[in-house]
């Protein structure tokens, strides 16, 4: 995937996204990373074709994505949005089924492709013992993984996550996020995601992009991008950058003294 130049405004308010350009590099893992209000869940709409950009291009597969049918976009690209809703009586496997419509009509009947692709999605998730639970007796690290399974079922090259730990404590964040990491590693799925936390956008990309004022200030693998002067200039915060043998990469937060 490719942006050259892209801009983006809602009508003629001031620009979100400011003349990006950038490469996503397929098979490996991209986390977007920046403050509130950077411009990261924009860039990911707009690389997901939910917005159309102002200006400028997002080319997949040597073809411009905003000139692509929706169905065919749907066949190359799937995306779990940061908020979802379904029914609460629809179950787990109903619900990740829906993830085949871009690969047939609503009222064509399943066909055996169509049931291979959900239950490797599910079984991807680990959700196959609750496929007939309604989504209403699920928690929220379950649900999510129920969205991701239908995102899954879609068969794309790339996923897009937006903010996928959100709402989730710390044992689902870091399950969510180990499952994203092996869907890349064993399925070699290009993956982007919106992360806050920079800890765990070290730990599980490959390659990060730093956003601030809609542009990017950063690009490149962790330990290129990752350092106190560069942490201080995107979020106006001193950090340590440490590397231990155990956690390798992260940082630490220095503390200001507190005014008496």
């Amino acid at each position: 995937m490719e942006i050259n130049e892209v801009s983006f405004s809602y009508s003629d308010k001031k620009p979100l996204l400011k003349q990006l350009s950038m490469k996503i590099p397929a098979g490996r893992s991209t986390a977007i990373i920046g403050p509130n209000g950077s411009g990261k869940s924009t860039l990911l709409g707009v690389l997901a074709a939910n917005y159309a950009p102002s200006s400028g291009t997002v080319i997949v597969d040597g073809k411009e994505l905003h000139r692509c049918a929706p169905r065919e976009i749907a066949r190359k690209l799937a995306v779990v949005h940061q908020q979802n809703s379904a029914p609460g009586d629809m179950t787990v496997e109903k619900l990740a089924s829906f993830g085949r419509l871009p690969h047939r009509s609503l009222l064509a009947p399943e066909r055996g492709a169509d049931r291979e692709a959900v239950e490797w999605a599910l079984e991807c998730t680990d959700l196959r013992s609750k496929r007939r639970k309604p989504l209403a007796e699920l928690s929220g690290g379950e649900r999510q993984r129920v969205w991701l399974a239908l995102a899954l079922a879609q068969k794309t090259p790339i996923l897009f996550l937006d903010e996928p730990t959100t709402y989730l404590d710390m044992f689902y964040q870091y399950e969510m996020l180990e499952l994203i990491r092996s869907l890349n590693r064993k399925h070699g799925l290009t993956v982007v995601m919106v992360l806050h936390d920079i800890n765990q956008a070290i730990h599980y990309s490959d390659h990060i992009i730093a956003m601030k004022d809609g542009q990017v200030v950063l690009e490149g693998a962790p330990e290129e991008t990752i350092t106190p002067a560069a942490v201080k200039d995107i979020y106006g915060v001193d950090v340590m950058v440490r590397t231990e043998p155990e956690t390798g990469l992260y940082i630490v937060p220095l503390r200001k003294p507190m005014r008496e």
